[in-house]
Parts: C-alpha cells; sequence; structure tokens
C-alpha cells in the first residue's frame, strides 16, 4: 500500500496520538483494582525460586518477555528469555526443576508455548502467566494466573497488539519492582550489575581507581624552596602540590589558586619555602572511600585538588576534576 506524505492529516495524527495514549494509560491503570492475591503469589514464588526466572512468549508477547527478562535480571532476579519455539527444539534443556517459568501470551493459546505446557508439568517447575484469557490453555494449567486483559487495542482497528503488550509490560516491571524491594535490593546492588553506567561508575569507582599515585603525585618537604616547589608543580601537572613531613603526613598543600594570590599581595616569593607559603591542614579523602564523595568534598569547598590519605593517614595519591572527568564520574 503506498502513502503520500504530502496527504498526510496532522490533526489527524494528533488525536490518534493522544488516543493512544489515553487507552493505554487507562489500561494499565485499570491494573491497579485488579491486582491481588495472585500477584502476591506469583512474587512468592520468585522470591522462592532457587534457580532463575525463565520467561517465555511468541511474537509481541516474546519482544515484552525480553524486556522482563532483562529488568529482572538487572534487579537481583536471576533471570533469561527462551524462546518457545527454539524450546521445543532443545532449549527446554534450559529449563530446571528449581527454575520459574513466567509465560506471556496474551491469547493463551500461542501453539508455540501451549505445546510445550506437558513437559513443564512434568519437569515440577512452577508455571507463571501473563494472559488476557483467563479461560485459555495457559491459565488454566499455570499455578499463578496474572489477568493482562484489555477492553480493547490502542490500534484503530483493534488487532495489533498495542494497550495489550503495555499491560503486560507493566506488570513485568510491577514484578520486578516488587521482587527488588522484597529481596532488600539497594542502589549499590543494582551498580554492581550496570558497571558501564552512569550509576555504576558513581557507586563503584574508588578515589584509589582514579587518583594519581607514586612519583606523579606532587609532594615536598616544608624546608623546600620556593623555585624548587614550583618545578615541582609545574612538573606532576596537577596544580598543587602536598607539603609533607618524613613520615608523609600531610602538613599542606599549595595550589595555583594560593601562587596568583600571593602574586596579587606583591608577596616577595623567592625566599620563601613551601612551609611558609602553603595552605595548612587541607582537605583530604581517604583512597578507599567513593569517588563521588570526593566530588562532593570539592565542590562543598569550592576545590579543584585534593589529597589522598591511607588509612594511616599518610599520603598516598591525589586527584583533580580532570581525572574525576576523564573516570565520567562527573
Amino acid at each position: 500500500m503506498k502513502f503520500d506524505a504530502v496527504n498526510l492529516n496532522a490533526g489527524q495524527a494528533l488525536r490518534i496520538a493522544r488516543e493512544t495514549f489515553q487507552t493505554e494509560a487507562a489500561a494499565v491503570l485499570a491494573l491497579a483494582s485488579r491486582v491481588g492475591d495472585e500477584f502476591v503469589e506469583a512474587v512468592r514464588l520468585m522470591v522462592a525460586c532457587r534457580g532463575r526466572v525463565v520467561v517465555m512468549g511468541m511474537g509481541k508477547s516474546g519482544h515484552i518477555g525480553r524486556k522482563i527478562a532483562a529488568t529482572l535480571a538487572s534487579t537481583g532476579t536471576p533471570a533469561l528469555f527462551v524462546h518457545p519455539a527454539e524450546a521445543s527444539h532443545g532449549d527446554l534443556g534450559m529449563i530446571q526443576p528449581v527454575d520459574v517459568v513466567l509465560a506471556i501470551s496474551n491469547s493463551g493459546e500461542s501453539e508455540e508455548v501451549v505445546v510445550i505446557l506437558p513437559v513443564l508439568g512434568r519437569l515440577g517447575v512452577p508455571l507463571i502467566a501473563i494472559t488476557g484469557a483467563l479461560q485459555s490453555t495457559l491459565a488454566r494449567q499455570a499455578a499463578v494466573t496474572l489477568d493482562s486483559s484489555v477492553l480493547k487495542e490502542a490500534c484503530p482497528l483493534n488487532l495489533a497488539p498495542t494497550a495489550s503488550t503495555t499491560v503486560q509490560l507493566a506488570l513485568g516491571d510491577a514484578l520486578a519492582v516488587a521482587l527488588l524491594d522484597a529481596r532488600g535490593f539497594k542502589a549499590e546492588d543494582f551498580a554492581r550489575s550496570h558497571p558501564g553506567g552512569a550509576l555504576g561508575r558513581k557507586l563503584l569507582t574508588h578515589v584509589s581507581d582514579v587518583m594519581r599515585s607514586g612519583a606523579a603525585v606532587p609532594q615536598v618537604p616544608p624546608n623546600t624552596s620556593f623555585t624548587e616547589l614550583m618545578r615541582e608543580m609545574s612538573g606532576k601537572g596537577l596544580g598543587a602540590s602536598a607539603v609533607v613531613d618524613d613520615s608523609q603526613r600531610v602538613l599542606g598543600i599549595f595550589t595555583d589558586g594560593d601562587l596568583r594570590r600571593l602574586i596579587e599581595r606583591g608577596v616577595d616569593l623567592r625566599s620563601l619555602s613551601a612551609g611558609e607559603v602553603m595552605h595548612p591542614r587541607p582537605q583530604t579523602v581517604p583512597a578507599d572511600s567513593l569517588a563521588v564523595d570526593a566530588v562532593a568534598l570539592m565542590e562543598r569547598h569550592c576545590i579543584n585538588s585534593v589529597l589522598v590519605v591511607n588509612a594511616d593517614g599518610r599520603l598516598c595519591g591525589a586527584l583533580n576534576t580532570n581525572d574525576l572527568m576523564r573516570a565520567k564520574v562527573i
């Protein structure tokens, strides 16, 4: 069928969009009054599962199932998606008696799903169904059935899965969130399964992971001449230098900002030592603290660099905002 973009009715397109939103929103909101003991039982089965939640579905329900499996896995519930058609040709071996199966089918009669139900029964695998047909084969054989029925699809022809798949997705999200809460899943747990994401970097990256260490840390004793102090700062490129005693305990810090302020005051710097120009008792962060804590400290005190100390309070590193930006912590 050919489509002429010139004949597009903008008003009609917007009307259909708004009706789609309203239809799907109404279908999801209807779940709130319909959900009950069967939902609690589904959560109980999943929490008690010693294996994985195996999600199944054909067609559009399969696409929704993949997303649900991914959401479960990333929120503390081990899960995977098994395609029902492939299950009949060997992939059923991926399902073990310790698993729970979550099968999704709007009609409850998807042939590829129905044909493997007897095998699941013989395995003794608990079956949770998400279906819009409570008298269907899938619903009758399930231990728990979650009603995903809708009054109508958003499709004007009432054919394309639209509102029904939105409801399936919402039920899957509700299960994942309820399980997350039941397991006491925290932001740190979420970060561990998302190490490459922004949250993962913030909650998993420690100061020791991004700090400069060893010879890269600018440091001088307090009796160092001002000229040598400037050489140390320029050579290490941090924009600051620590001033430490013989046991590596931090006495102070001298920064580019300190230099600028001394010049503005007209101080004769050539005769001064590092101990005379340093800023005493500077801010420090423990090496084992989170990098985001270092960011918060630097923002709170309006500084661009911070010294890092070990458990004994001795200098072991340094970092600045550029280091944190390269690590994508900020």
